[in-house]
């Protein structure tokens, strides 16, 4: 019997020791149930209302976020294919960025338009309405968010390119929709809201680029940031889009006079 079992316990024993390395996963599932926890025992920076906002936007806009490649063009890194991209009379980093644009914007609006109307529309009709989503609290408001969402989707879209540009050396996106996944949802703010955080790190979040990615354009909507300082919000989120897209630009020149085409 015991003879039988050794092999299973060999591979109990060694998926356990394996599983065990992932230390950083534990260590952040504690960091945030530690926060939560330190933002519930004091008084909250943000009103009921205002983390009911954020946590709506975050699920509705969660396609704008920056954390995966796109699968198309990663592929196209595999086959080989890309060669075609590099031969075309355009600017390579332009014509890359616009597919990008366009493919953080369209995931996020087949999510946003059904949710923004059952949690704005459908919550209210069923008596449900301290947990919908409001309007903003002004047209001013509304009108400013408009402007950080836009403003979201060039920096989004920015920071996607930088992936897509690396693809030239990692081909495939796996490894970087592992990471992005973790640091996206945590800097910009979309697991928890970054007021939330403790005081000792709200310099450090607020000039990280990630920030503008949900933080900024969730707070202008629920009117925790106010109008006065949210232009200032949407300039910083627009100088964060140029240096990256700069970055970008520069890393993208390197990798076309190295790269090697892959397939046949």
């Amino acid at each position: 019997m015991v003879e039988r079992m050794r092999p299973y316990l060999a591979v109990l024993s060694a998926r356990y020791r394996l599983l065990l390395q992932y230390r950083a996963a534990a260590l952040a599932g504690f960091a945030t149930a530690a926060f939560f926890s330190l933002a519930a025992a004091d008084q909250s920076p943000m009103t009921l209302t205002q983390v009911v906002i954020y946590v709506w936007l975050g699920q509705a806009l969660l396609g704008l976020l920056p954390w995966n490649v796109d699968p198309e063009l990663s592929e196209k890194m595999l086959s080989g294919a890309v060669a075609y991209e590099l031969l075309r009379p355009l600017d390579l980093y332009n014509f890359w960025y616009a597919r990008t644009v366009a493919y953080r914007t369209a995931t996020a609006t087949l999510r946003a338009i059904p949710m923004v109307v059952v949690v704005g529309v459908g919550l209210p009709l069923v008596g449900m309405a301290e947990w919908a989503l409001p309007p903003p609290p002004s047209v001013a408001a509304g009108f400013l968010f408009l402007g950080s969402i836009a403003a979201t989707v060039l920096l989004a879209s920015a920071i996607t390119m930088l992936m897509h540009v690396a693809l030239v050396w990692t081909l495939t996106g796996r490894g970087f929709n592992a990471i992005m996944m973790g640091v996206v949802s945590v800097l910009s703010g979309l697991i928890i809201p970054l007021p939330l955080f403790p005081d000792w790190l709200q310099g450090i979040l607020y000039w990280q680029p990630f920030r503008g990615l949900a933080d900024v354009p969730f707070r202008i909507y629920g009117g925790h940031i106010g109008v006065d300082a949210a232009l200032l919000e949407i300039v910083l989120q627009l100088v964060w889009t140029v240096v990256i897209v700069g970055f970008g630009r520069a890393a993208l020149a390197y990798a076309s006079r190295r790269v090697v085409v892959q397939g046949g």
